[in-house]
């Protein structure tokens, strides 16, 4: 199993990036916590892993600290939740929110996430009691970067979104308020609020 990955991020392309590691190229699906946090591409970086081997795929996913990396596997255990939909769930709360609206019992937060249904964020909330502990895992250091994305920001965070769960034409709305010349992961934050505001 794969289990951490460090060597140069070559491409971000949310929610999945590429990382050369020793000349091999691992593409790899994060949630958008995550996304924010990495440098640009040609720098060092460095993603705690979850190898998941299906009868049809071989998938990785990462993330920035190993606290986030567990949230993620305690999700993917509950019936019905799939990696997609783990990722869209910790792209749009954190592991401590999430922690938090579990033990609230708050359906309301839980449901604003994208494929998440009111029975849905009932079962999470039965399943998940008890078994986050709100605690702000440290993410492994990530080396900042200044090269310069060819691609336009406002279509990564467009991509960003519609693989959240979000349609166009709520993506397009959301990202009306985000000023230009946003860096990428700071619009998606933006347009995160907007739309869990909506």
């Amino acid at each position: 199993m794969i289990g951490r990955l460090a060597g140069t991020l070559l491409e971000k392309h949310p929610p999945q990036i590429l990382i050369d590691v020793a000349g091999v190229g691992y593409e790899v699906d994060v949630p958008m916590s995550t996304f924010c946090l990495l440098p640009a591409p040609g720098a060092a970086t460095t993603l705690w892993t979850h190898h998941a081997v299906r009868e049809d795929a071989q998938l990785l996913y990462g993330f920035a600290s190993r606290a986030e990396r567990e949230v993620f596997r305690q999700l993917i255990r509950i019936s019905g939740v799939g990696g997609k939909l783990a990722l869209a769930l910790l792209s749009s709360l954190s592991g401590d929110e999430l922690a938090l609206a579990v033990e609230r019992d708050d359906i309301k937060a839980l449901s604003r996430v994208p494929g998440i249904g009111k029975k849905t964020a009932e079962r999470l909330i039965l399943e998940l009691r008890g078994k986050l502990v709100a605690s702000s895992g440290v993410p492994l250091p990530m080396v900042a970067g200044n090269a310069v994305s060819e691609i336009d920001p406002r279509d990564d965070m467009v991509n960003a979104l519609l693989a959240l769960g979000y349609n166009a034409r709520e993506a397009d709305a959301a990202l009306k308020g985000v000023p230009a010349g946003t860096d990428v992961g700071a619009g998606i934050r933006m347009a995160l609020k907007a739309l869990a505001k909506g």
